[in-house]
This record gives structure tokens, C-alpha cells and sequence, in this order.
């Protein structure tokens, strides 16, 4: 599928749109600004590819809003080359934002289907992580210690696991609450011991599976 004039156009608005929001990071901007998201979505739907509003991608799954991308990117504070670990893959809108950044990316995903989709179709757009079907929750620990994890999905709590396997001066960036919203919080490791917890806005994902998230 072709990036038209047209689309580059509506990408251009969404961007003004979640600056106005409060996005401040140029970085994030401009990654956002060359990831054609109309690219994730089925023919049928692709009006709604650059509004900013998260829309379903079947197996009772979404590709987030793109202001909640851009926050949770935000708080990330990635700089070309960290380590980034991404719970959840879903469509690979968000692993994309992360590699056009310049991070080395690993992805997860718990859901089978969705996992065999996008491990084909990133590739076919020139982005390439490194693809894992598994238990999120639990983290990737053959690649640890990363500088960055972002979960995608909302926690009951936040995975333990998920902590360990931060550098020093890595941060956790994680949605906790119940069913209906979470708080996004960013957790930064400031010793091989303590953690630093900072509380953000609430938000509504689909819920994290897995050990450590809500258990299937």
C-alpha cells in the first residue's frame, strides 16, 4: 500500500493534533510523522487510520490512540541505540515509532495470531525487531538488562520481573488498575535495589495476559 501525498497530509494534522495535547518531545514527533499508520489498518477501515482514536485489529485487540503512543514513547526518553523492550507487539505500530527512534527493539507478543501477522508485515515495511510469541509479563531475560520496557497492555500490578530487568537508570513504562483504566506509571531504576515511581494520567487498554499480568 502506497504513502500518498494524501496520507502524509493526515499524518501531518495528527501530529499538530497530540502536540496540542501536550506532546513535547521533537524526537517522538517526527518518528510518528514518518510511520504511515494507515498502513496497520484493513482496507475497509482506513479513513480512520489517522484520527486520533485507537480502533480494533481483531483477536480482541487494538492499535492504541496515537496520543497514548506518543505519551508512552515520551516517557521513555530513548536515545539512538538503547535496548527497548515492548510487551504486547499487536499490529507493530508502536515497535515501528521505536525503531525509526533508533532503538534496538524486542517484542512480544502472547497472542498467536497477531504474532505471525505482524512478524510478516514489519519486515515488508523496512522495520525489522526482534519478534518473540510468549508471556510478556515475564519479560525477555536472554536480552537483559534493556534501557527502556514499555508495556502496552494494562497490569493488575506491576510485573516484578519486568523491574529486574532494567539497567540502572532504565524506566519501566507501565499502565496499573483494574479492567476499566490504569495509571500510567514510569518506574526508573535508580539502584540495583530501589525503584523510582512516578504517577500520570489514566488511561484504557486491553488487558495484559500472562503470570504476572491478568492470568488466562
Amino acid at each position: 500500500m502506497e504513502d500518498s501525498y494524501k496520507h502524509r497530509g493526515l499524518r501531518r494534522k495528527l501530529i499538530a493534533t497530540i502536540k496540542s495535547k501536550g506532546i513535547t518531545d521533537e524526537a517522538v514527533l517526527a518518528a510518528m510523522g514518518k510511520v504511515p499508520r494507515h498502513i496497520f489498518f484493513d482496507n475497509a477501515f482506513l479513513e480512520h487510520a489517522y484520527q486520533d482514536k485507537a480502533f480494533p485489529i481483531g483477536q480482541g485487540q487494538t492499535i492504541s490512540q496515537p496520543y497514548t503512543v506518543a505519551f508512552q514513547t515520551m516517557l521513555l526518553g530513548i536515545k539512538p541505540g538503547d535496548k527497548i523492550l515492548e510487551i504486547g507487539t499487536g499490529s507493530g505500530y508502536q515497535a515501528s515509532i521505536l525503531l525509526e527512534m533508533g532503538a534496538k527493539v524486542f517484542t512480544i507478543e502472547y497472542n498467536k495470531v497477531l504474532y505471525e501477522q505482524t512478524k510478516k508485515v514489519l519486515p515488508s515495511l523496512g522495520y525489522r525487531p526482534i519478534f518473540k510469541h510468549g508471556d510478556g509479563s515475564l519479560g525477555w531475560p536472554i536480552h537483559e538488562p534493556y534501557n527502556g520496557i514499555v508495556v502496552t497492555a494494562g497490569a493488575p500490578v506491576v510485573p516484578e520481573k519486568l523491574k529486574e530487568q532494567l539497567v540502572v537508570g532504565g524506566k519501566l513504562i507501565v499502565p496499573v488498575g483494574n479492567s476499566e483504566r490504569q495509571q500510567m506509571l514510569k518506574i526508573t531504576r535508580v539502584s540495583e535495589t530501589e525503584f523510582e515511581t512516578e504517577s500520570f494520567d489514566y488511561f484504557a487498554f486491553v488487558p495484559l495476559l500472562g503470570k504476572e499480568g491478568w492470568n488466562k
